[in-house]
């Protein structure tokens, strides 16, 4: 599964260029955290590590920071703001060089990466962008109207789909493994389910119009996938994969009673497994520990 990154457009004309981010802890030359609040942590408990699991990159405008409550508010093109955790463990980014928490303020146009912590949305890492020519989302399909050329995609973090026009010179192809990609593609693999990233502008209406889609996957598509085990919870039959062939992360569920290699699962361990994707997760067929 290509990573679960959804970047959204800014409302009006202005949209968010995306950054990818890693989740490394961000610490300033003096070896404090660069993260500045009400109050010193340097006697408090040591902080748990960053949530694991899927990523979804959110693409909008700061419009609120409180660093009493280490939480930022997110106005996303066509959602809810949305409120956004972050802390010591939360790196920020001003055109991609590393800046201290404190330099955000509100206005700044940010792609945050995040990552769902419970019930709240935690951020991983603050992208601030002072140009945003484009913008890119990546999500699930929920539908597609070929008459009107609309498609509509969702993600876990976002209040309500978005909708993206797909005129009719807009680029559709087949990205990620070669036993994916060798088979044609088009609009037709727009079917509710497929896990798509699209590249799109603003119209002169502020609507979303496409630039290009690739097909990440699709409803019954299987994939192989080799790599080191990041994190993994035997109770649900859930386990986080980070792929050195592309360095991505993808999250695979698991049946441990059809799977009994599973209960020889390590973090760390570096594993292959097959899986295949139904539309809202990759789902492990087989599964071996080197």
């Amino acid at each position: 599964m290509a990573r679960a990154l959804a970047v959204v457009m800014l409302g009006g004309t202005l949209i968010v260029q995306l950054a990818s981010a890693s989740a490394r802890s961000e610490q300033t030359a003096d070896g404090q955290s660069g993260l500045e609040s009400a109050s010193i942590t340097g006697n408090l408990p040591a902080l748990p590590s960053a949530p694991q699991g899927v990523s979804t990159i959110l693409g909008g405008a700061i419009t609120n920071i409180d660093r009493v409550r280490d939480e930022l508010t997110l106005k996303v093109f066509g959602q809810k703001p949305t409120k956004i955790l972050f802390d010591e463990r939360t790196q920020a980014f001003r055109d991609g060089k590393k800046i201290p928490l404190r330099d955000l303020t509100p206005a700044d146009h940010a792609s945050v990466q995040t990552m769902l912590d419970g019930t709240s949305v935690f951020a991983i890492s603050i992208h601030v962008l002072s140009r945003s020519p484009a913008g890119e989302l990546q999500g699930n399909v929920l539908s597609y109207n070929p008459d009107t050329r609309t498609l509509t995609v969702g993600a876990v973090q976002l209040h309500d789909p978005i909708r993206l026009l797909v005129p009719v010179n807009a680029r559709v192809f087949r990205e990620g493994q070669s036993a994916f990609t060798s088979a044609s593609s088009g609009v037709s693999d727009l079917v509710h389910g497929a896990l798509v990233s699209v590249t799109f502008e603003s119209d002169k209406d502020g609507r979303g119009v496409a630039s290009q889609i690739a097909i990440l996957a699709i409803p019954g598509s299987a994939f192989v996938f080799t790599g080191s085990l990041s994190w993994l919870d035997m109770h649900t039959g859930s386990l986080v994969l980070i792929d050195p062939r592309d360095d991505k992360s993808y999250q695979i569920s698991f049946d441990p009673a059809r799977l009994p290699a599973s209960q020889s699962l390590r973090e760390g361990a570096r594993i292959r497994v097959v899986a295949t994707y139904d539309g809202s997760r990759y789902m492990a067929s087989a599964l071996s520990v080197n």
